[in-house]
């Protein structure tokens, strides 16, 4: 496993946040996620950095788009590293999560650093790394659950759950 960056290859920033924090443009949070990671990386002289972001997107989707194309130069072997602000930026599917910490990452000699967790596969992986990808993955589910039972209750109750409504010309 990697312990310091390749010059040539891609620091991978992974940026991540569901569709919470709405703002025009950028959100907040990916805006501090930005300056945490670059922070990061400038203090442990990692280098090439290229953002990969995914604003209002669930970890629970597989198909965001940045992620994608992240996942995709990795297989291109042009990451050397993936940093993220934590395991739940990277996804919230514990099996998935898991799969790319454990065994894709590892396949390709690509670094993983999850910097609040403090993660760092250069270091090996602590037995709470498994256990937090899935308590994140239970998170998302437990949400989903409560937002479905808040529309519900509107619903019974006659509030309208939808968007606007749609009116036919005639």
């Amino acid at each position: 496993m990697k312990t310091e960056s390749n010059t040539n290859q891609i620091t991978a920033l992974y940026c991540r946040l569901s569709q919470e924090d709405i703002r025009a443009g950028e959100s907040l949070s990916i805006e501090n996620q930005r300056l945490m990671l670059k922070d990061y990386a400038d203090k442990n002289g990692f280098r090439n950095c290229q953002y990969y972001i995914d604003d209002g997107y669930s970890g629970t989707d597989n198909t965001r788009p940045e992620y994608v194309h992240m996942l995709d130069d990795v297989q291109n072997g042009l990451v050397g590293t993936v940093i993220v602000k934590d395991q739940s930026r990277l996804g919230r599917d514990h099996l998935e999560t898991d799969r790319l910490m454990e065994l894709i990452f590892p396949a390709y000699d690509v670094r993983f650093i999850a910097i609040t967790d403090n993660v760092d596969s250069a270091n090996g992986f602590n037995e709470m790394s498994g256990i937090k990808n899935l308590f994140n993955d239970m998170y998302a589910r437990d949400t989903s659950k409560k937002i479905r039972a808040v529309q519900r209750a509107k619903g019974e109750r006659g509030e309208r759950v939808g968007t606007t409504t749609p009116y036919a010309k005639f």
